[in-house]
């Protein structure tokens, strides 16, 4: 007579591929659905938080699972195994957002004038719903320092519609949105949603002169001139999202003449919550960096 052994089968390896399936589907849909939909960013951080949960449960029955094939011979190997590949992707998210969330200051709001941040020309507004945040402080500009010592201004070797031609130049590159300039007849547009890649706004500069004196007053009478003059430099006010999770950022770039130079200061915000995850400061640094490439040659120290 044949012996016939039955094999146990591990619950909570089939449970754990079921469980990890829906924490991928999930963590996908809501980035899908934040970057190309409506899905506001509190809900977004809510239902990553929800997908990383179930990704690590499922982890962990799929550890059970492992541990059942190996001590008892249970079935269930390959679904404990499809488990934790399904679960990487969203506590790969997890573990990232968690390790900036516990590493970095917990500012939203980044300046490279911490003494004298340039102010908001129209103050972004936007719905928290369940995250909180509160306003900026002098000691969230003193753990910028500490956790960002690398941001600061720029000074440049150039009459300011020589570099505002730049700066302009750059943020549309950048994908930034115009929205507010301090001095000009241009429509205030608001801080509602935009498309990234409009270029509205970027066209008052294009027969701005090159590296040129700055006379006192101007001989002629242009948009940026009449900018210029409205007010002790020019500042502008932009939007911006990032590339794959679609995060939405404001921005301010102060441009003020001081003498043959030209110095620029920038101001980056997250548009929700208390933490922005070191997010605006890598904003901040990648347009000055560009910027910096964009007047290679007129540079100062």
């Amino acid at each position: 007579m044949a012996i016939r052994y039955d094999r146990p089968v591990s619950s909570a390896a089939r449970f754990s591929r079921l469980l990890g399936a829906f924490s991928l589907v999930l963590a996908l849909a809501v980035l899908i659905a934040h970057r190309f939909g409506g899905l506001a960013t509190p809900y977004l951080v809510l239902l990553l938080i929800v997908a990383a949960g179930c990704a690590l449960l499922a982890a962990l029955l799929a550890a059970i699972g492992l541990r059942s094939l190996w001590v008892s011979g249970a079935e269930g190997g390959l679904a404990a195994l499809a488990a934790l590949i399904y679960a990487a992707f969203p506590l790969g998210i997890g573990a990232f957002a968690a390790e900036r969330y516990l590493t970095l200051p917990d500012i939203h709001d980044v300046s490279t004038d911490p003494v004298a941040a340039p102010d908001w020309l129209s103050a972004p507004k936007a719905d928290q719903i369940w995250l909180k945040r509160n306003l900026v402080t002098p000691e969230d500009r003193e753990k910028q320092i500490s956790a960002y010592p690398e941001l600061s201004g720029r000074r440049y070797e150039g009459a300011l519609d020589r570099v505002l031609e730049a700066v302009r130049k750059v943020a549309k590159q950048s994908g930034f949105t115009i929205v507010k300039s301090s001095g000009t007849g241009e429509p205030d547009g608001g801080l509602e949603d935009r498309p990234a890649n409009s270029a509205s706004g970027d066209d008052a500069v294009t027969d701005a002169p090159g590296l040129i004196p700055v006379p006192t007053p101007r001989p002629y009478d242009d948009d940026v001139a009449k900018l210029i003059r409205g007010a002790n430099g020019v500042t502008l006010q932009a939007t911006t999202r990032t590339l794959i999770l679609g995060l939405r950022f404001d921005m301010l770039i102060r441009l003020r003449e001081e003498a043959e130079t030209t110095f620029v200061d920038i101001r980056v915000a997250s548009r929700y919550g208390q933490h922005d995850l070191g997010f605006s400061a890598e904003v901040a640094g990648d347009y000055l960096k560009a910027l910096d490439a964009e007047l290679l040659g007129i540079a100062g120290g």
